[in-house]
């Protein structure tokens, strides 16, 4: 990955700043940094802009540990059946550690913006297009880092200078009406002053795409509840329209769903597609590293012991499916008709052993709970030998199928009516996910159609060839389970095929065969003519797709939220858990759902925080 913030992050110093004016000597250190010898120059600057960027890759945050956050809500689970306190089963009392963390990482990251900005004039020797620029992210991230507090705590306390007053302990939360405004004019102040897209050339770092992409997603919280603040509709879609028109930065969705986690598995840019991520890279045996754990806490299970396969990260798996997202996506009866994304969002295997062998999860109702999510895959990891613990994958906060979805939902909310804009927007991310972007006719998946042989397959094979078709245009790697063949990755490249091609497999074993499956790009994948019969119905139909496209994304809790629908959805979990007869190995699998109730539409405000401050009043509730 190749970018300023990165090389800064890299190297970050920790800067000492003093409060006293009172000093034991009246000299100036030379041996730490201070509020009064930093900002000097705009290298100062850029350090101190990737210390504000660099509280988004903590744990608690992006850096992993969201898993156990419940942001899934109804797509997803912590699957362990130790957790039976906490955030992550939604049994969450005022003194969770993450809980804690989270509310702590934020203020921190709203502080450090805070000194930037107030020190923005210092240096000299800096461009005015620099200066806006760094001026701008860091008014950008301070807002963001208020979003995280108010959709997560509801009204907090504002801070929009570094406070050197040690001696008042009272600041009383701001109502959230009062953060929402705040926010939204720290970030338009921002739109004005970042670089776009293509002069950043990555989603690494804040561009005017994502300002006016997180300006829609932050409209849209604000239109809905709790403060139902209904003339925020019309502003999600205007600044959501000016992503989608934004001839300069060409935003379009990758042809190949697919493709875009692996971009963020192996460390690839595509700004059409991906306007804003979390940024990691390295393993941490290098000098530069920022890793984080991404694809470890929520990737595909795969514990390889003492002699693991390296070309396999470790992965907990601790983030589990749950069956009513399986069944959001429609079963298909027509030919090469399968929605793309499922069986790449729901892993359908496991992992074990050297070399790494896959077993399926069944098509049972306990298989199905026992999927973990699949879109951070670490066999796309190009950073070697793989660390355990922590990976290079980046995290995904803004994409570009997700302002499709959220200008069609915003427009519709704002005039009462369907317009074809918004159904085209739906459709182009529907198209999509049935494959109907990629050229001609793709292989989209090859099933081994044959009973794998016991003992015939000693190693992961790379002998698989693709054939005939009137194309070449793909070519595929397998993975084997300790049966033989168990699942084939298709690269795909070139024209498409005209018919189906044949799938040869040799080496390292004998017995298995398989049949390549062409997606159809004539198949009709709009929305159906029912689901936009009216605008409530359409306003459901963008609620289910928005789960289908971005599940396991950490976006779905807020959308109930924001929909009024979080504890209706997560009871609908416990009642398809309680009448799908899972085993008893899963009887921990509808804690969060049982324990769910109306006030956990927000987080307590943390006990620590609590005694810290007098002026906090903690939530309803709590």
């Amino acid at each position: 990955m190749k970018n300023n913030i990165k090389k800064y992050l890299s190297v970050l110093i920790i800067i000492v700043f003093a409060t006293s004016c009172n000093k034991f000597l009246d000299t100036r250190p030379q041996d730490l940094l201070t509020v009064s010898n930093y900002y000097e120059t705009e290298e100062q600057l850029n350090f101190a802009l990737a210390a504000v960027y660099s509280k988004l890759g903590d744990g608690t945050i992006y850096g992993g540990r969201i898993t156990r956050m419940g942001m899934d809500a109804d797509e997803g689970f912590y699957d362990r059946s130790t957790d039976q306190i906490g955030v992550s089963v939604y049994n969450v009392y005022p003194t969770d550690p993450h809980v804690t963390a989270f509310w702590r990482t934020c203020y921190e990251g709203i502080y450090r913006a805070n000194l930037l900005l107030e020190n923005i004039n210092k240096p000299e020797k800096i461009s005015d297009e620099n200066r806006a620029a760094i001026e701008g992210e860091a008014l950008f991230l301070r807002g963001y880092y208020y979003f995280l507090l108010v959709s997560n705590f509801g009204g907090v306390p504002l801070m929009l200078a570094p406070e050197s007053n040690t001696d008042n302990t009272s600041y009383p939360r701001n109502t959230a009406e009062e953060v929402y405004t705040q926010i939204v004019a720290d970030m338009e102040a921002a739109e004005g002053k970042v670089r776009t897209i293509k002069q950043i050339a990555h989603g690494g770092r804040v561009s005017k795409s994502a300002v006016r992409g997180i300006l829609a997603r932050v409209n849209l919280h604000w239109a809905g509840y709790p403060l139902l603040n209904a003339s925020r509709y019309a502003e999600a879609a205007k600044w959501a329209k000016m992503v989608m028109d934004d001839t300069d930065a060409n935003h379009k969705l990758n042809p190949d769903y697919r493709q875009v986690f692996i971009n963020y598995s192996a460390d690839k840019y595509d700004i059409g597609e991906s306007i804003w991520e979390v940024e990691f890279w390295g393993n941490t045996q290098a000098v530069y590293r920022e890793a984080g754990q991404i694809g470890h806490y929520n990737g595909i299970q795969y514990n390889g012991g003492t002699n693991a396969d390296p070309n396999h990260g470790f992965s907990y798996g601790f983030l589990n499916a749950t069956g009513v997202l399986w069944e959001r996506y429609p079963e298909e009866t027509r030919p090469n008709s399968t929605d793309i994304r499922r069986n790449w969002a729901i892993a359908s295997f496991s992992l074990a052993g050297n070399p790494a062998r896959e077993t399926a999860r069944e098509l049972t109702p306990t298989g199905i709970y026992q999927r973990d999510c699949g879109k951070y895959r670490r066999l796309y990891e190009e950073v070697m030998p793989k660390e355990n613990v922590y990976t290079p994958i980046n995290y995904p906060i803004l994409r570009f199928s997700d302002v499709l979805l959220m200008f069609a939902e915003a427009e519709t909310q704002a005039t009462g009516a369907i317009s074809q804009e918004a159904i085209d927007a739906v459709n182009m991310v529907r198209s999509r996910a049935y494959g109907k972007m990629l050229s001609s006719r793709y292989v989209q998946a090859i099933e081994v159609t044959v009973p794998r042989v016991s003992g015939t397959y000693t190693a992961a094979t790379t002998n698989i060839t693709i054939s005939g078709g009137g194309g070449q245009d793909a070519t595929a790697a397998a993975l084997i389970a300790s049966n033989g063949v168990a699942n084939i990755t298709v690269t795909f490249e070139g024209s498409g095929y005209t018919s189906v091609p044949t799938v040869t497999i040799t080496g390292a074993g004998t017995g298995a065969q398989a049949v390549a499956v062409l997606n159809d790009p004539n198949i009709d994948s709009d929305i159906p003519a029912s689901d936009i019969a009216s605008p409530e119905k359409f306003l459901t139909f963008i609620q289910d797709e928005r789960s289908r496209e971005l599940c396991l994304e950490s976006l779905r809790k807020g959308d109930l939220v924001r929909w009024g629908k979080l504890v209706e959805n997560m009871k609908i979990v416990r009642d398809h858990i309680e009448t799908s007869s899972l085993s008893s190995a899963l009887d921990y699998a509808d804690w969060s759902y049982k324990n769910v109730s109306a006030r956990d539409v927000v987080w307590p405000i943390p006990s620590y925080e609590m005694g810290l401050n007098s002026g906090l009043v903690q939530n309803k509730g709590w």
